[in-house]
């Protein structure tokens, strides 16, 4: 096997058109990543969860070839159980940087992102998510009711899910939010990224800015191998796609803004509208005092509102 060429450009925004020709002759599939800007602790860039999922990506690109288009920083938050997590570990800040939209928008943008890749041509397409909480459960129900649509073969999923075995090697640890996997991570793909010299040492504790409490043992050394493990992870699940398209070869394609149109409503959004994501609680009790910065948008609007 050759070295991967780190120096190769993967990045479809940043590519000619015979660099994308190229590269697609020689490996049809696509990543799409996505995150959003939200507080991660003062030590991190607060796009960790967008440029973590682009990053491997683009590792994986260059590892195992295709095409890496633009990620996608604007995601699911404010609403539902996120406006609970906000309360609870982010508290009542000034501003919160965050670049949110409600869950309809988000998925609905992905739906038009999956059509322009089916009427591009490429056989697979993966579509991973930096951002937690339930969104990626509702990304694959997503996946799930657009497969039989398109020709593209689809798999979604969390970042988390390839960082297998996780932090510890324990199959346990491949998630977190601000704490010593995902500082880690970020510290190996983009050390400009982070500092933990801005962890302030006396309050660890109180997780400023959603800051995880275990921050102080990120090692970018483990970054380093867990981000090998997520790239070898993705390279296998890319190899899949491209071959259950050969196998199956699938002849439908989503082509117009009209089709996407009709597939979001008669298909997709009848069983998303009440997806996790939209959810006021994910556990008992849960709830945001009416005094909240985080109260506003906590309660989804009443559905004929939504368009």
């Amino acid at each position: 096997m050759t070295e991967p060429d780190w120096r190769r450009e993967v990045r479809w925004e940043r590519m000619f058109p015979d660099e994308l020709e190229a590269a697609f002759a020689a490996c049809p599939l696509a990543y799409l990543a996505y995150g959003l800007c939200e507080p991660h602790g003062p030590q991190n860039a607060v796009g960790l969860d967008g440029l973590k999922a682009h990053a491997v990506c683009c590792r994986a690109a260059q590892e195992h070839g295709g095409i890496v288009a633009p990620v996608d920083m604007w995601h699911v938050h404010e609403i539902g159980g996120y406006a609970v997590w906000a309360h609870r570990w982010v508290g009542e800040p000034a501003r919160s940087w965050l670049t949110s939209v409600p869950p309809w928008h988000h998925f609905k943008s992905v739906l038009y992102q999956i059509r322009q890749v089916d009427a591009l041509g490429f056989q697979g397409a993966l579509l991973v998510t930096g951002h937690y909480g339930p969104n990626w459960q509702d990304l694959n129900d997503l996946v799930r009711l657009v497969q039989p649509q398109v020709g593209v073969r689809l798999q979604a999923l969390p970042d988390f899910e390839a960082n297998t075995p996780g932090f510890d090697g324990d199959g346990r640890s491949g998630g977190d939010h601000a704490g010593r996997v995902e500082t880690s991570l970020l510290a190996a793909l983009m050390p400009e990224c982070t500092d933990l010299s801005r962890v302030p040492r006396d309050q660890v504790d109180q997780h400023p800015f959603a800051m995880g409490g275990d921050v102080l043992q990120s090692d970018r050394r483990v970054g380093e191998r867990m981000v090998a493990d997520e790239v070898r992870y993705l390279g296998a699940a890319g190899q899949g796609l491209l071959e259950a398209y050969q196998r199956e070869q699938p002849t439908q394609r989503l082509r117009t803004f009209g089709e996407v149109e009709r597939l979001w409503r008669e298909v997709v959004w009848p069983e998303l509208k009440d997806c996790r994501s939209m959810q006021a609680a994910w556990g008992e009790g849960d709830a945001v005092p009416e005094d909240s910065v985080w109260f506003a948008n906590w309660a989804p609007p009443p559905e004929d509102e939504i368009r």
